[in-house]
């Protein structure tokens, strides 16, 4: 086992420590084997998380090939294990060009899958329009984030989703902790590494107030910072001012930000008009899944020069000498100068992953349409309730008159 290999053994191991769900159902997979012989593609980012969720797989009996789901996520001594240790080929290397990446993707795909397991839809679609003589054989997919719901749900409106897939996303024990609490932690997590910037005191711009900028508002406002947020959508932008954040367009937060953090899955966010106004030493951060949401082109665009301060930071100056500094290339954030989230929220996140691939197994003969399906409500009660028991904490259990008194409607004031 080369040094590498060792290293990421033992730091999977340690985020398997703070995975009590999926472990509990690694543990009952090795005896029931629900997912012998099915071959899983799976593209997600390399992580210690990650890799305790395909033991998991592995666990159950699936064949399983894993890529990276994005070029700055993967933690190349995870790799290394997977590879070495664990007997899970694993086609992933941190800092890849696009090439590399989608030659990735293809060595994933070779085995021929019968469940595909995705996070941004990177896979799906590339087995959609290149290697289409592999759709036959596929039962079912799986969709881990935003982003790749998203694009998912415009592929069966199209007509061109070619079988059905498991939105883990939408699961309330994925959006409301991993989206939220896992990324408000990590991206912060992120942004304090690359740069060492006192929040206290800042004025942070959150760009979207879906669950992820929720959370990265309450994280940044926690350590002191003044949080401005920006939004298209009327509710969420009402529910940002209730919350007690500034709400106002990013044109006018532009010259007032310190520190700004997009979280949108949209293209063009910030564009060149806002980095125009920008204040010098400004920060920009991306906590979207794809590298869109801030025009990195613009800004070397726009710039005179450009270079590297820190690690993972590069400070691009404009006429007149306005320093705007990009975290990780306008990647993920949270990814790219840090180790994404916590093992305590993945948990949840890929406990959901690993039970939908169980069921989608066991409804592949039911005749699913092509379309996109939520998470069943039994999966996501259990996977609640697995942590709630892990975490030590009981219930209060209805009484027999309180379940007479919800199923009726006789009874008033």
């Amino acid at each position: 086992m080369t040094a590498l290999a060792e290293k990421g053994r033992a730091r999977i191991e340690w985020a398997d420590s703070f995975m009590p769900v999926l472990r509990q159902i690694r543990e009952r997979w090795r005896r029931e084997r629900p997912l012998e012989g099915l071959r899983i593609s799976a593209c997600l980012h390399v992580t210690t998380e990650t890799a305790n969720l395909v033991r998991t797989l592995a666990a159950g009996g699936a064949q399983v090939r894993l890529c990276a789901s994005n070029p700055l996520s993967t933690q190349d001594d995870v790799t290394a294990a997977l590879n070495e240790v664990y007997d899970i080929p694993t086609f992933a290397r941190r800092g890849v060009d696009s090439d590399e990446y989608y030659r990735h993707i293809h060595q994933a795909l070779e085995h021929g899958p019968h469940v595909t397991m995705d996070d941004g839809a990177d896979l799906v679609t590339t087995l959609h329009t290149q290697r289409q003589e592999l759709l036959g054989g596929v039962r079912g997919g799986t969709e881990e984030t935003t982003t790749g719901v998203t694009r998912l749900r415009a592929m069966a409106r199209d007509g061109v989703l070619r079988y059905p897939v498991v939105a883990v996303n939408d699961a309330r024990t994925k959006f409301m902790f991993d989206n939220r609490y896992g990324t408000g932690q990590s991206t912060l997590d992120g942004l304090l590494r690359a740069t060492n910037v006192l929040l206290a005191g800042s004025t942070v711009v959150v760009a979207g107030y879906g669950w992820c900028g929720r959370g990265i508002a309450a994280r940044a406002r926690g350590m002191g910072a003044l949080v401005i947020v920006t939004e298209v959508e009327p509710l969420r932008a009402l529910e940002a001012v209730m919350d007690g954040f500034a709400c106002m367009p990013m044109l006018e937060a532009a010259p007032l930000g310190d520190v700004f953090v997009t979280a949108t899955g949209n293209t063009g966010v910030i564009r060149e008009e806002h980095l125009l106004r920008m204040k010098d030493g400004a920060i920009l951060a991306n906590a979207g899944h794809f590298n869109v949401e801030i025009d990195v082109e613009a800004l070397a665009r726009l710039a005179r020069a450009r270079r590297q301060v820190r690690p993972g930071v590069e400070e691009f100056e404009l006429p007149g000498g306005k320093r705007l500094r990009l975290i990780g290339e306008g990647r993920l954030v949270n990814l790219a100068a840090a180790e994404g989230h916590p093992a305590q929220v993945m948990d949840m996140s890929f406990a959901n992953q690993a039970l939908s691939v169980a069921w989608l197994v066991g409804e592949a003969g039911t005749g699913l349409a092509p379309q996109v399906y939520p998470v069943p409500e039994a999966i996501d009660r259990e996977v609640a309730s697995l942590k709630l028991q892990a975490m030590g904490v009981t219930l209060d259990v209805l009484t027999d008159r309180q379940r007479r008194y919800l199923a009726g409607w006789q009874e008033g004031t």
